[in-house]
């Protein structure tokens, strides 16, 4: 039997911009406002990685998760303190 295996998704301009708008927002939200811009960050890193920028949306999309936690834990530390 032949092997079928499903080629990888070409990148795109899509995938790429999701990606930098991924890593944009991900700043914004340890910034400003953690879990509205962290989430559609997220969101925008993991479809930028399925649209084909494979290493960069899933990177982005781990960024965004550090900095909602990040942003969570200053902002709490702020209010106890």
């Amino acid at each position: 039997m032949a092997d079928i295996h499903a080629p990888a998704r070409p990148r795109t301009n899509a995938a790429r911009i999701c990606t930098i708008l991924a890593f944009v927002f991900a700043v914004v939200a340890l910034l400003i406002a953690p879990v509205i811009f962290g989430i559609i960050g997220l969101a925008l890193g993991i479809v930028g990685a399925v649209l084909g920028d494979k290493p960069l949306g899933w990177y982005a999309a781990a960024a965004n998760v550090a900095a909602i936690v990040l942003s969570l834990v200053l902002i709490s530390a702020m209010m106890n303190s």
